[in-house]
């Protein structure tokens, strides 16, 4: 094991700021999320696998939570009050379960996809025990009992500030350190943030497409940037829109402008996707004639948006030929690029080896895939994809009923937090590759 000290200096200032904030447990996990590529340590006993610094503040949380002399009251009032996390509950233990067994049973019958320890890539490979089994299936319960900690945590205190507050540090960390990216590229500086990405991946942050540098912020790819500014850009979008908050409107166009300049195929898909529920909303509210002053500011925006590319291009239509050159590489021509039929073979591979397995799957974290649900599919089966759709159809549901009961400052928090892990699940189901969410849908 080998401890990152830049990890323990960042976890250090989180803490400190967190403390200040009086929130220590619930404001760092949520901020620390903005540290993509910030390793903790190197688990050398793991393959090399180096969890990240959010994993620290994930644990601290269910330590402290298990650690309460009203724990096993807190921890039934949950279950008993809570249904979906018996749901939960029964997905990780099935996790545990598959990832054990399913590569063993299913040994060498089909292939998947594996990190190559020599030459540091993904290689297709017979099925067998991994790693990846052991790595992969700690971080998804590890998100679990953050779920449940969380749940125990709120149900008797009102903490929603705390969740607010540790939210805007995120957005905050995360817009800032991408414009620190973007500034730095576009200045020859190189990555100014590459001190901080100690995890044990493959950083592609000097890369270049069409013309423009790709922003990774503190991450060690565009596609991971750009899933996070999605979920960034929904929180303070619908915080916004339900508040009429300031900051929120303020962080909502810095991020949709990172998100735009990421140059990232997982961005402009996401995106589009995001875009189709406000612009629904919005002919609802023309349909029954209460257009806001923030939809009216919207679509001035983007008219004004509209006129300013035709203008330039009637004045000179070679100043958007790289515009047209970067739109083309990352949608239209990406299904024909190499990445782009590498995914696929990926995924048709994935799909093959559900198949293979009589639909129980390979087992959680056996192999990679280049789309979240497939991912979920080819490694949990039947069984736990339906454990998986009702656990996102209970993040979809939101609040419903309980709506009328909550505060408006309560609701806006909840309804912001859903709809960015909402965001990271949609930006996951483009191009994620692994089967588990991820903290952020755990924390929403």
């Amino acid at each position: 094991m080998q401890v990152s000290l830049p990890g323990l200096l960042v976890v250090v200032a989180i803490l400190v700021i967190a403390y200040y904030s009086r929130g220590m447990l619930i404001i760092g996990l949520v901020a620390s999320q903005a540290f993509g590529a910030t390793a903790i340590m190197t688990l050398t006993f793991l393959g090399g696998s180096s969890p990240l610094i959010y994993t620290m503040f994930a644990a601290l949380l269910v330590t402290a939570v298990a650690a309460r002399r009203r724990f096993w009251f807190d921890l039934g009032t949950v279950f008993g009050s809570i249904r979906p996390v018996w749901i939960l509950t029964s997905l990780m233990a099935y996790a545990i379960i598959g990832a054990w067994l399913f590569p063993r049973f299913f040994e060498g019958q089909t292939t998947v996809f594996v990190q190559s320890k020599n030459r540091g890539s993904v290689v297709e490979a017979s099925l067998a025990p991994v790693s990846g089994n052991t790595s992969q299936t700690g971080y998804f319960i590890l998100g679990g009992l953050t779920a449940i900690a969380l749940c125990a945590l709120l149900l008797h205190s009102n903490r929603i500030d705390q969740v607010r507050r540790g939210f805007f540090l995120w957005c905050g960390l995360h817009a800032g350190m991408g414009l620190v990216d973007l500034v730095g590229k576009n200045a020859g500086a190189g990555d100014l943030l590459a001190p901080i990405k100690t995890a044990n991946y493959a950083l592609i942050t000097q890369a270049v497409e069409a013309g423009f540098v790709r922003i990774t912020g503190p991450f060690s790819e565009a596609s991971s940037f750009a899933s996070v500014s999605l979920a960034c850009l929904a929180f303070c979008y619908t915080y916004w829109r339900k508040t009429k908050s300031r900051l929120a409107q303020w962080l909502a166009g810095i991020l949709l402008f990172l998100t735009v300049l990421s140059t990232s195929s997982t961005a402009y898909v996401g995106l589009t996707l995001l875009c189709l529920p406000v612009a629904f909303s919005m002919l609802v509210s023309v349909l029954r004639g209460r257009v806001e002053r923030e939809e009216i500011l919207i679509t001035a925006f983007m008219a004004t948006g509209v006129v300013a590319i035709m203008g330039v291009s009637l004045y000179n239509a070679g100043v958007l030929e790289p515009f047209v050159r970067l739109l083309n590489s990352t949608i239209i021509s990406k299904a024909d690029s190499a990445s782009g039929l590498e995914r696929t073979y990926w995924n048709i591979k994935s799909l093959q080896s559900f198949l293979d397995t009589s639909g129980l799957g390979v087992g959680f974290g056996s192999s990679r895939a280049s789309s979240w649900p497939i991912a979920v599919l080819s490694q949990l089966g039947v069984f736990g994809s339906l454990m998986m759709a009702i656990m996102v159809g209970v993040l979809v549901s939101g609040i419903g009923r309980l709506r009328e009961w909550v505060d408006p400052e309560t609701e806006a928090v909840v309804t912001s937090v859903r709809n960015a892990s909402l965001a990271g699940i949609i930006a996951s189901s483009v191009s994620g590759g692994s089967a588990d969410p991820g903290i952020l849908f755990f924390t929403g």
